[in-house]
Parts: C-alpha cells; structure tokens; sequence
C-alpha cells in the first residue's frame, strides 16, 4: 500500500498534465480563428513564440511562411501571448502576402503553452516568458513530436520539422 499512493499520485498528476484534444484561438492579424479538431487529417505544427519584441520569433516565422507551402500537409499555426495590438505591430514586419495566408493567432496569458506544458521561467527583455517551442500534432490528433528550446536562438528549423514530418508520414 505505501508504494501504491505515490504511484497513483504520479498518474494522477500525468493525466492531468495531458495536452488539450481541442482548442480554438483567434488570430490578432485578422478575423479568422483555428480550431484544432477541424485540421484533424494533417499535421499540425504549433509554433509557442515569445512574449515582447522577439526578433528571433520574427525570423522563425518569415522562415516558415514563405517556406509552408512545401509542406502541404502542414498546417502552420503560430501563437504568441502578447495583447492584439502588440501582436499587429510585431505582424507588420512580416511578408504581408505570407500573413494573409497564415495568420498570427493569440495565446492571451500563454494559457496554451502552459496546458502543452511548455516550460516558462526564460528571462528575456526584462520579461519571464516560456521558452520557445513547437508542437507537432499528428493527424489523428495527437501530440507525435515536440522541441522545446533551452534560449531564444534554440528553434526549431524548417528542415528540421520537414524531416520529422516525412519520418512520421505514412508510407503510401
């Protein structure tokens, strides 16, 4: 009995730290919203950018947007906490035919990142903000991959999700 309960206290705490099956969040570059059930057939790849003028995130995500459309069975769906008007500004700096087609979703209070469990405690521009991530969700819905940055400069690389991607497809 004594070694059961912190066993049952650790599934306990698992089960509760299960990323969501579904979620929905708005853009802040247009009115559009994304829904993650509604993708289910693809992968999805969910880009936890940073909080506060990250320039880093600004290059990730150009690198991204003008490469998805070599992964079309991606869908691209990149988040930051920051408010709608801090988003749009960061936005502008963006190639605006890339932000038509794939907007800046809004993750307010990194409640996303948080329920994925992404870590936080990175000190960055006078902010504890979580680290850099991203998530990819297969087709079926669930969570297959995920790199999870230990600084800023720490991303995933296009070619690197590309890989990942074609090692988790299936063979056809």
């Amino acid at each position: 009995m004594k070694h059961l309960i912190p066993t049952l206290l650790f599934i306990a705490t698992t089960a509760l730290a299960a990323p969501p099956e579904d979620f929905t969040v708005k853009s802040a570059t247009d009115k559009s919203s994304f829904t993650l059930k509604d993708a289910r057939g693809k992968f999805v790849a969910i880009h936890f950018l940073l909080k506060t003028e990250c320039p880093l995130c600004l290059r990730h995500t150009r690198d991204y947007m003008t490469k998805a459309s070599t992964l079309p069975n991606v869908v691209q769906v990149f988040l930051k906490p920051d408010t709608d008007k801090e988003i749009e500004a960061w936005a502008t700096k963006l190639p605006a035919e890339e932000l038509a087609k794939q907007p800046i979703y809004r993750d307010p209070n990194a409640k996303l990142a948080k329920a994925f469990d992404i870590p936080d405690g990175y000190q960055f521009h006078g902010q504890v903000v979580h680290y850099p991530a991203t998530v990819l969700i297969g087709p079926d819905g669930k969570e297959v991959f995920r790199h999870v940055g230990k600084s800023n400069s720490d991303r995933l690389s296009f070619e690197a999700l590309s890989a990942k991607v074609a090692e988790l497809a299936p063979k056809s």
